[in-house]
Order: C-alpha cells, then sequence, then structure tokens
C-alpha cells in the first residue's frame, strides 16, 4: 500500500449487499492540500450533484471545517438545502431556468449568478418582494459556449446589472467563467479563455461596474495553471480525491509527486458477495454469453448493477478495451459478462470462496484494489460520472446505503488551519 493513503476500511457488516462509505477526515486531507494550491486564492469547494454522490451536508460541513472560504452549488434547491442546515458562510449557486424563484436564495443571502439581462430582472424583482438586496454575480462565457454572456452580449449584461445595483436591488459580488480544456496542460484554449476573461473583466471597469471576486480555475486550473487562480478558485472532483487531470498525475496510486499529489480518494464502494458457484470450461455468463470460460473455474456474484449507479459499458470485454475489475479475497478479479440492472458476475479464478466474502468495487486503491479511474477507463468515461452514478444510488431515496466514517486519517497540517 503507497504510504500515500490510508489503510483500508474494514469490510461491510455480515448482510451487507453494498454500501457507499465516505471518509470525511479524506475529504478534510483534500481541502486543506487544495487550499495550499490555491496560493492567495480564496477556496471554493463545489458541493453539487450531493457533493458528487458523496452527500451535500457531511461534505459541505467537513469542508468548512477544513478551511473552505466558499461552497458551491449548480441549483438554488441545493444552495437553500445548505442554509436550512444551518451553513451560513459564502454560498454561490448558478443553473436557472426562466421563471426561477430567487426570492428564498436572495433572503437567505446566497450568491446567484445571472447568464442574461433577464436573470438579472428576475434576481432585481426577488430583491424588491423580500427587501434585502440581492448578492449577484455574473458569468461570461469565454469558450466552454455553455451558461454565460458571449462577448457581444456581455455589455448588455453589465448594464443591466449596473442599472439593478443602481436601483440597491443587487450588491455585485463577483464576475467569473469556466475553463473548457485546462486538464490538457498544453490545449491553446485555456490561454484564450484567459484572453476572453480579461477583456470581459476590463469592458465591466470602463462601464462602471467593478467585477468583485474574480474566478476562472476549476480543479484542474488550480493544480496545473498557476495564472488562472486569480481572487478564488473553485474546486469539485479533486476534493474528492480525484485529479482532474489523470494523464498528467500518472499512476493512480504511485508516488506522491507533481501537482494534485497526495489526493486521497473519498468514497469506498463494498458489500459482500451474494453467491459463489463453480462452473465448468465452455460455461457462458450473463445475458448474450458475451464471455465463456476456457477452463474451469468459480464466480463470484456481486449484487450490484447499472439500477445502482455500477455503468453497464464496463461489461467485458469493456468499452475502454478491458473489463473493470472488483477487490475481493486481495486480488483484482475480473467482471466476466455483461452487468446486469442488479448484478454483475466476476472470475475468481478457481478459488473456493464462500457467499459473503467481502468485495470493493473501487475505493482509495490501496493494495493495488480498483479505484474509480480504473472503473472510468473500462468504461471509456470519466471517474467523475462513476461517483456520481454510483453516489447518486445511495442519496435518501436510493437503493444503496451510504455511510460517513471519519478515520481521522490526514497528512495535512492541521496548523494551517491556525
Amino acid at each position: 500500500m503507497s504510504p500515500a493513503l490510508p489503510p483500508p476500511h474494514p469490510p461491510a457488516a455480515p448482510g451487507v449487499r453494498a454500501e457507499v462509505v465516505v471518509d470525511l477526515a479524506a475529504v478534510r486531507h483534500n481541502v486543506r492540500l487544495l487550499r495550499a494550491a490555491a496560493g492567495s486564492a480564496a477556496l471554493m469547494t463545489v458541493v453539487k450533484a450531493d457533493a458528487y454522490g458523496h452527500g451535500l451536508l457531511a461534505v459541505a460541513a467537513a469542508a468548512r471545517e477544513a478551511g473552505a472560504a466558499w461552497l458551491g452549488v449548480a441549483t438554488v434547491e441545493e444552495a437553500l438545502a445548505l442554509r436550512a442546515a444551518g451553513d451560513d458562510g459564502p454560498l454561490l449557486c448558478w443553473l436557472a431556468a426562466p421563471g426561477q424563484d430567487y426570492d428564498g436564495a436572495v433572503a437567505a443571502g446566497v450568491d446567484v449568478t445571472a447568464y442574461t439581462p433577464a436573470e438579472v430582472r428576475e434576481v432585481a424583482a426577488a430583491a424588491r418582494r423580500t427587501g434585502v438586496p440581492a448578492r449577484l454575480q455574473l458569468k461570461v462565457d469565454t469558450g466552454l459556449s455553455r451558461g454565460g454572456a458571449t462577448l457581444p452580449e456581455w455589455d448588455a449584461l453589465v448594464a443591466a446589472a449596473r442599472e439593478a445595483r443602481g436601483a440597491g436591488e443587487v450588491v455585485v459580488t463577483g464576475t467569473w467563467s469556466h475553463l473548457a480544456a485546462a486538464d490538457e496542460p498544453d490545449h491553446p484554449a485555456t490561454g484564450s479563455q484567459q484572453g476572453v476573461f480579461a477583456a470581459a473583466l476590463s469592458r465591466a471597469r470602463v462601464l462602471g461596474l467593478a467585477p468583485g471576486l474574480r474566478h476562472l480555475a476549476n480543479s484542474a486550473g488550480t493544480l496545473l495553471h498557476p495564472d488562472t487562480r486569480l481572487d478564488l478558485v473553485r474546486c469539485g472532483v479533486a476534493t474528492y480525491g480525484r485529479h482532474p487531470a489523470p494523464e498528467v498525475a500518472g499512476p493512480d496510486t504511485g508516488p506522491d509527486t507533481g501537482p494534485g499529489a497526495g489526493l486521497v480518494p473519498v468514497m469506498t464502494v463494498q458489500g459482500r458477495l451474494a453467491l459463489t458457484k463453480r462452473i465448468r470450461a465452455g460455461a457462458s455468463v450473463s445475458y448474450g454469453h458475451t464471455w465463456t470460460a476456457e477452463r474451469d473455474t468459480t464466480v463470484g456474484l456481486v449484487p450490484l448493477g447499472y439500477a445502482d449507479g455500477v455503468p453497464r459499458h464496463a461489461s467485458s470485454p469493456g468499452a475502454g478495451g478491458h473489463p473493470a475489475e472488483v477487490w475481493v479475497a486481495g486480488r483484482r478479479r475480473p467482471v466476466v459478462g455483461r452487468v446486469c440492472m442488479d448484478q454483475l458476475v466476476v472470475d475468481l479464478g478457481g478459488e473456493e470462496l464462500p457467499a459473503g466474502t467481502p468485495y470493493e468495487l473501487f475505493g482509495t486503491g490501496h493494495d493495488g484494489a480498483p479505484t474509480a479511474l480504473d472503473w472510468a477507463r473500462a468504461a471509456g468515461t470519466i471517474d467523475y460520472e462513476v461517483l456520481t452514478r454510483v453516489g447518486g444510488a445511495a442519496g435518501a431515496d436510493g437503493r444503496l446505503a451510504r455511510r460517513w466514517v471519519d478515520t481521522g486519517w490526514d497528512r495535512t497540517s492541521r496548523e494551517d488551519d491556525a
């Protein structure tokens, strides 16, 4: 096991089909590491999508404890859930549809984001109804071609914000954008986006609007592009121990070198085998008989499937060119046949293991065990998707149990919080 990793979690209790274990000590460790990487910039921990499937409230509290100055979410509803739980720190949300009810967010002091003059007017109307000036941030589209105003649209957005500010309806607290390719260090888009962002900031000042906090860097920008950090950085996937640019980071559980070294995966998915059985050479496994045993062997039934967020594309032979693997009895065991709705099968290589034997779908990578990145590569996707899909099945109404633990393991210095 790499010395950079905490010890593995105890196995799931007898009778547990599957559980998502979230280590809050690892969250705090990663937040402290990212605070250090951000330099003089403040850190926003992004906890949208139920904290990437790790649990919104628990992760937010751990991030605040470790010194996250800001929290970031996508929706007003997520922001209000944090406020209802008692979080009263700086908090930004950024995604809404026309007709969004902003009243609760404005009254609760949540920073909201406008992409268009129409959104500014909706936010200003909420301020008039509540009697509270809205905390407003403006987003410029610098090249992602997603949310935000492009440069030809920017003057109109700034003018609308300036008018609402003049009426006492809004306070402009920030101006921001989002990087498209920061995970590729040599991609020209990052430099181009920086230029567009600088032009938008300059234009806002010319039009009489101070930009407030300037923020552009995501996890990849924070770790790989120091000149994008500005006043505030927004770190999502790195908070959860996944490197945003794994090809740059090198082996998933390799030595602590390079930008982002020391990030620790937060989520472990584990349980106990439902069944093991002997099969003969020539026997085929799962729907479509896409895998046939070349020799007598044993197989284990893992009671997890695509209804639990396990990517079906990780079925053997795997969309990424090789099957996913599951950690059973100290070894990686390949998935054989297709991943089903509720279950998948692994080849135990002839070992006679009993039903109830612990398994780990993915986790920290201890001792060479699979990680979310391994599963992502087998499925031909990214580890962000693996975490949010499986973690999403562990929500309040989900099929998986979710358990938060605090191992107390933290390689970063707590003196940083003094």
